[in-house]
């Protein structure tokens, strides 16, 4: 029997309307290179992954004149949908000719352009003989508020035992399939998981490896990019 190997699969569809940009957000530079060509380029360098495959709009402008001149192990997949859910889903269902329901799926922002090969490698190494899979997470250090009405605080919440969830997200191909077809809201792939009654696995992360979300933090990504933070 052939032993299982490592696919990372980007949905890249989104327009990142938080940004206040004039391109979706996984095209703004950071540091003088879009932030999914970062991740692309990362991946290219991690030995145990086989292929890398990106999905995107049918109709995206930007991905041609992002890819890196190698494009030996990278394929794009233009069959983004309206949600990170269905792009997932849509890319899944896409490499199904290519993967065998027991390859690992490393399902990746594009907007994190701050991962390293060091986590890719403790992610795989932590969860290729695990049952389920799992995910890149840290612990969560701040003290949790929630809001009641008039922007007042509710409550306290306890921060015991929170993590707060990055990617990759790490799933054989059968399974994350079964989880995201039945999946009605989800945010990620490791809740689709959930819901079918399965515990993924929490490997600790990188605070570099957060998700570009808003204007200011683009700064921050490429403090971290350039070894200033």
């Amino acid at each position: 029997m052939n032993s299982p190997r490592y696919f990372a699969l980007i949905p890249a569809a989104g327009v990142g309307a938080r940004m206040g940009e004039k391109i979706p957000k996984q095209y703004v530079a950071i540091a003088g290179k879009p932030m999914l060509r970062r991740v692309l380029d990362t991946f290219s360098i991690a030995e145990s992954v086989t292929h890398t495959f990106v999905v995107v709009s049918k109709d995206d402008a930007y991905i041609d004149t992002t890819l890196p001149v190698d494009q030996s192990h990278l394929s794009v997949l233009r069959v983004g949908g309206e949600t990170r859910h269905q792009s997932v889903l849509n890319g899944l269902h896409a490499i199904r000719e290519q993967v065998t329901d027991e390859d690992w799926i490393l399902v990746h922002d594009a907007a994190r352009p701050g991962l390293t090969i060091t986590l890719i490698d403790a992610l795989i190494n932590t969860l290729q003989d695990d049952e389920v899979g799992g995910l890149l997470a840290v612990p969560v250090v701040d003290t949790l508020k929630r809001s009641g009405s008039g922007g007042r605080v509710d409550e306290t919440v306890a921060r015991d035992r929170l993590w707060a969830a990055q990617t990759p997200q790490m799933f054989r191909y059968g399974l994350l399939c079964r989880a995201l077809e039945q999946a009605v809201t989800v945010t990620d792939e490791a809740s689709a998981v959930e819901a079918l009654g399965l515990q993924p696995k929490l490997v600790e992360g990188n605070a570099r490896n957060f998700k570009v979300t808003l204007p200011h933090d683009v700064a921050l990504a490429e403090l971290y990019l350039k070894g200033l933070v």
